[in-house]
């Protein structure tokens, strides 16, 4: 196998897929691509404490999946690359083939 391509899926992984692990992530991510919000916000969006959703804003800030803005004592959290989204929108589009392929089987076998 090519090594570029080898030490890119290598760097995906550590990067991405691991930061894409919780699915709370992925939720923020998904309200971040409406606008940019502040930690309360988030939390409050997603019935979760202000320090678990800081928590999850560290480890998507550290893989470069978001970024911050401050403005005073407020910080501002947005996507770093609205891309992001478009590769959520198409792995799901494939689970959600998936799954529908399955029931079907699972109709015409019945």
């Amino acid at each position: 196998m090519d090594p570029q391509l080898v030490q890119e899926l290598e760097m995906l992984h550590d990067r991405v897929c691991e930061a894409l692990s919780d699915p709370k992530r992925i939720m923020i991510l998904y309200l971040l691509a409406e606008a940019p919000l502040i930690v309360n916000d988030i939390a409050s969006a997603l019935d979760l404490p202000q320090p678990t959703v800081s928590r999850h804003l560290k480890i998507l800030r550290e893989r470069s999946l978001v970024e911050t803005t401050r403005q005073a004592n407020t910080i501002s959290y947005s996507l770093a690359d609205k891309r992001i989204i478009q590769a959520l929108d198409l792995m799901r589009g494939i689970l959600r083939d998936r799954v529908m392929k399955q029931a079907k089987l699972v109709d015409s076998a019945s």
